[in-house]
């Protein structure tokens, strides 16, 4: 790829799509969204190739497109060239590289979301030039990417950075069996369950139930939303202290819906986790929150536009 050549990029989620053109040196040139089509496996087809050839389109004069990256929400099993993404309609363990492949003139690579996310962090964010890296998103679940050494760690089967299966209490709740212990007791779909059940929203309309709610109020000092945030706290400090002793990262990037605002809950995982973490790991392992944020998962999917065809899974020198 030249330097003169830009990127497709995007993030599909459930519930949106973000698509971007970036320049080869990490610039954002054009960026819109719009929500996830659910409709049918060939309508989702049939958006992400619009939504590309729109993304190409605003290329700039004697600029060409030399890659497209995409970002999915499921299971990217690059053995068997298929993707499984429960939240997306049709998305069954589909051939979606393949598939978009016929669609789509230039070369085209798609990885899970949580990769993308410290790809785009470790390239362009708060972990730029870091070589050992891990990305907690904390959203509707909770997915961890890592780099290790400046390479993205997959697994055996592309399934690492599962955090949200993690055991974090011996007391087994038939709740862990869907979605796993830690993604249970600390994740943002998990904080407005526990919200509802304990009569928090009592008396709130519709608008203002959520986790975000919870996050807004305990940050002008709520009680009962502090407790709250203060146990969903405990297990992320727990989840965050494994990732550290385990891997020993030069930094771990809180990111996610609850980590978009305010500080509360950034300095509670930050006061949590050293009393569970491998104490000289602890220290030198930075928690910062994602400089990315929601575009995170989308500069990402650009460095993985980037790398296509260069024969490397190393990051740390592809800058």
């Amino acid at each position: 790829m030249t330097n003169d050549r830009a990127v497709v990029a995007l993030d599909i989620g459930g519930t949106k799509i973000s698509a971007g053109l970036f320049s080869r040196a990490g610039k954002l040139l054009w960026q819109r969204g719009e929500a996830t089509g659910q409709t049918s496996l060939d309508d989702s087809l049939d958006q992400i190739t619009k939504l590309i050839a729109e993304a190409a389109g605003n290329a700039p004069s004697g600029c060409d497109v030399g890659g497209v990256g995409l970002a999915v929400p499921g299971w990217v099993n690059r053995r068997a060239g298929t993707v499984w993404a429960p939240n997306i309609a049709g998305w069954d363990h589909i051939p979606l590289a393949a598939q978009l492949q016929q669609r789509v003139q230039w070369p085209l690579t798609v990885d899970s979301d949580r990769n993308a996310y410290v790809l785009g962090e470790a390239w362009r964010g708060c972990a730029a030039g870091l070589e050992d890296v891990v990305f907690v998103a904390v959203g509707t679940g909770i997915g961890v990417g890592i780099i290790s050494g400046g390479h993205l760690i997959r697994g055996h089967d592309d399934l690492a950075g599962c955090a949200g299966w993690f055991a974090l209490r011996p007391e087994f709740q038939e709740l862990y069996a869907q979605m796993g212990c830690f993604e249970a007791e600390a994740s943002g779909k998990s904080l407005g369950r526990k919200a509802q059940e304990r009569g928090f929203f009592a008396g709130r309309n519709d608008e203002t139930q959520g986790a975000r709610a919870v996050v807004e109020a305990a940050e002008c000092g709520d009680a009962a939303a502090t407790a709250l945030l203060d146990e969903a706290a405990k297990f992320l400090g727990m989840g965050v202290a494994n990732l550290i002793s385990a891997l020993n990262p030069q930094m771990v990037v809180m990111g996610g819906g609850l980590f978009q605002q305010g500080e509360y809950l950034l300095d509670a995982v930050r006061r949590e986790t050293p009393r569970w973490a491998q104490p000289m790991a602890a220290e030198r392992a930075r928690i910062e929150r994602s400089a990315l944020q929601e575009h995170a998962g989308l500069y990402g999917a650009a460095r993985l536009a980037i790398s296509t065809g260069s024969g490397s899974d190393r990051i740390s020198n592809e800058r």
